[in-house]
């Protein structure tokens, strides 16, 4: 199908539109680059469709079938932020890529919330070794009336309460701490890994 300057306004309408969209998501080097491809799937369809039964309702199939822009932009950004985090790894594009999913779906939201409580753990425990030798009274084992009710730092201590735990609450907190942080990002990365698998096709 061969569009007419009307079905090529429409079409540079819906890219604006689109652009626009994919800017409040992604870099501006990235959104040119998603543009293109959007934009050459778009006119590959075009190309494809025999404009039956006129080409304003070819093309409005086309572009409903697609995707209002601001949805296509919500899809691609979050499968761009996805790819990241499972390809490289790193802390700030697997945090961000948690929160899209944890953000737009129920189980992403539960699995949210349980690697938050993870990462908050481990670094729960790496506070905890930093604080042990500023305030060593306060550090350890919380013991009050004879039972154990934590471990960790507590300002001030409870009545009654006895700290338990010598300097050796330093290395095992950092160790404690250093494997929680570990295990809970490799279940971020696999967990990212296996949405990624499962989604499907944006376009």
């Amino acid at each position: 199908m061969n569009l007419s300057e009307t079905g090529e306004s429409r079409i540079n309408g819906y890219l604006f539109v689109l652009e626009r969209s994919l800017k409040t998501f992604l870099p501006g080097d990235v959104v040119r680059d998603a543009v293109r491809e959007i934009e050459s799937h778009v006119r590959e369809r075009i190309g494809a469709s025999d404009g039956a039964p006129n080409e304003h309702e070819a093309l409005e199939k086309i572009l409903r079938e697609l995707g209002p822009p601001l949805r296509v932009a919500q899809a691609y950004s979050a499968e761009r932020v996805i790819d990241e985090a499972v390809t490289t790894g790193r802390l700030v594009p697997i945090a961000r890529a948690i929160w899209h999913v944890a953000t737009t779906t129920v189980i992403g939201a539960l699995v949210g919330i349980a690697l938050f409580t993870g990462y908050a753990m481990g670094v729960g425990f790496l506070v905890v070794a930093a604080l042990k030798p500023v305030f060593p009274n306060n550090v350890g084992l919380l013991v009050v009336n004879g039972i154990p009710r934590s471990f960790g730092a507590q300002f001030p201590t409870p009545p009654g309460a006895v700290v338990y735990g010598g300097y050796w609450v330093i290395p095992l907190s950092i160790a404690c701490g250093f494997a929680v942080l570990a295990l809970t990002h490799r279940a971020a990365r696999r967990f990212l890994s296996r949405w990624r698998e499962r989604r499907q096709p944006t376009m």
